[in-house]
């Protein structure tokens, strides 16, 4: 697999900066199935992005990314958790930036876990409809469900987007630290304190139901009264300014019949982001008459 059409000495694995991390995960997902085709969706759909990011003036496939091949585990969330780990951590000893692709969200906690052992100071900024805090779903303390739980171990989380929840999460919830929905809808004045609440290395994990479903159908777990694209543009842009991000996931992505649509919006979710971050290294910089 590759991403984006561009010239293939920019996807050398050795030399790029980007290393994408498939995950094609969906082992314990409980609502719309289909996430394991994520991964592969999202990395087909790049295929039709513009080289150039209008906004930034740069050109981030400069900076190299290459595909590495797909965690194959999945025998358990466990095992699947701990492979992730291994293969993120290998990926930052090889000094890559990493980019994981999701699969469920329970594929995130290796990739967090790997960056908080490098980073031990890090936060984690997590856009999503759902809180993930629970200690344990469907007898695992690995479920899509207990993401952020897990997270909340090895680092600080900052909740963005949220509009569901079950009340036993309710005791895991730092008020200062998560952004309802309802409340920042429409408004800038909540993404100050936002940034008050990271550290200066950031890890971001996006589910994609963060969005809004008119503009992100493709999930597993649907919920109306999403934020929009430049509602979530705008807050990372803001974080790659302020903060440095070290690494971000992309998750939930599950593709349907005439979804395609949804697989290009996480396509370009990840070169933007790709844009903000490398957006003042000199590699990125197009070379325009």
């Amino acid at each position: 697999m590759v991403f984006g059409d561009f010239a293939a000495e920019f996807r050398q694995f050795d030399s790029a900066t980007v290393a994408i991390l498939p995950v094609p995960y969906d082992g314990t997902s409980t609502f719309i199935k289909g996430s394991d085709q994520g991964p592969a969706a999202l990395i087909a759909a790049s295929d039709q992005l513009e080289n150039y990011d209008i906004e930034t003036k740069t050109e981030p496939f400069r900076v190299g990314i290459a595909v590495a091949n797909p965690v194959a585990e999945n025998s358990s969330p466990e095992a699947m958790v701990e492979a992730v780990y291994e293969r993120t951590k290998n990926l930052l000893e090889k000094g890559k930036f990493v980019t994981l692709l999701g699969g469920e969200h329970s594929v995130s906690f290796g990739s967090i876990r790997a960056h908080a052992e490098k980073y031990p100071e890090m936060s984690v900024l997590q856009f999503d409809a759902h809180t993930d805090l629970r200690d344990e779903y469907h007898d695992s303390k690995h479920n899509h469900a207990c993401a952020m739980a897990r997270a909340q171990e090895v680092c600080s989380v900052t909740q963005v987007g949220i509009r569901s929840m079950d009340f036993a999460e309710t005791e895991r919830v730092h008020a200062d630290k998560i952004f309802y929905a309802h409340e920042i809808e429409g408004q800038r004045n909540w993404i100050k304190p936002m940034l008050d609440t990271l550290t200066e290395h950031v890890y971001i994990t996006i589910d994609l139901d963060v969005f809004d479903p008119s503009i992100m159908p493709a999930t597993g777990t649907p919920e109306p009264g999403g934020m929009l694209w430049y509602d979530v543009l705008g807050a990372i842009r803001d974080v790659a300014k302020q903060k440095t991000i070290i690494g971000f996931d992309i998750v939930e992505l599950c593709p349907r019949q005439n979804t395609e649509a949804s697989h290009f919006l996480a396509a370009k979710l990840l070169y933007k982001i790709l844009a903000y971050i490398f957006a003042d290294d000199m590699r990125v910089q197009p070379q325009l008459p």
